[in-house]
């Protein structure tokens, strides 16, 4: 194994290029990385923090046992009790379960609570959309409880509530979703790899264009 500050040197790196597969080699040869992931999701720099969460969910597909061990520290650090407000947890228990199942799926009924929380909401429904267009079957009891998060007051929770519904193919949610495509709110949101920069309307218009796909 290599000093953790090299280690970290390198999954930087590999975030800041957005090389997951190099990422995921290097988990294959260190069994730090995750670990390494887990610290690097309270960056203040939003995209390399979005890309650690992604970074975990490769991993996790690649490496389960790596990321087994983090399960329990992504739900403390979700209790009121931990003080840390979340930091991506609840997006990162989402992109892992979207890689590997079995890791989250116990858990997968918790995400509903998780809505109802203000520090985790925008995060659970990121997290909901990733895995929810991998596994929209494990999401029955779930996806019902994003509805209302589409009529928020707050603009990113309203376009990631339609993204969301939109990545899992949740057709009930259709009549809601367009009666936001006119919302023009600026919103900034991890897709595809980037922080970009759209409109509450905008993402609007995807999910429907999702949900006419699927």
């Amino acid at each position: 194994m290599q000093n953790r500050r090299t280690l970290r040197e390198q999954i930087v790196a590999c975030l800041r290029a957005g090389d997951f597969s190099g990422l995921v080699a290097l988990a294959g040869q260190d069994a730090g990385v995750a670990r390494q992931l887990l610290a690097l999701l309270f960056a203040p720099d939003e995209l390399l923090h979005w890309r650690a969460v992604e970074g975990l969910g490769q991993v996790a597909g690649a490496q389960p046992g790596q990321v087994q061990k983090l399960i329990g520290r992504l739900l403390y650090s979700l209790n009121e009790d931990s003080g840390s407000f979340g930091w991506g947890a609840a997006a990162a228990l989402g992109e892992i379960g979207r890689h590997q199942l079995p890791l989250v799926a116990d858990i997968v009924p918790m995400f509903c609570g998780l809505l109802e929380q203000s520090f985790s909401q925008a995060q659970m429904l990121w997290g909901i959309g990733r895995f929810g267009e991998m596994h929209p079957d494990r999401l029955g009891e779930v996806l019902p409880c994003v509805l209302p998060c589409l009529s928020s007051p707050d603009p990113l929770v309203r376009a990631l509530a339609a993204w969301s519904l939109g990545k899992s193919g949740y057709r009930p949610a259709e009549s809601a979703i367009r009666s936001l495509v006119r919302d023009e709110s600026p919103v900034e949101l991890y897709d595809g790899g980037e922080v970009r920069r759209t409109t509450v309307g905008q993402v609007a218009q995807e999910a429907l264009a999702a949900l006419e796909d699927n």
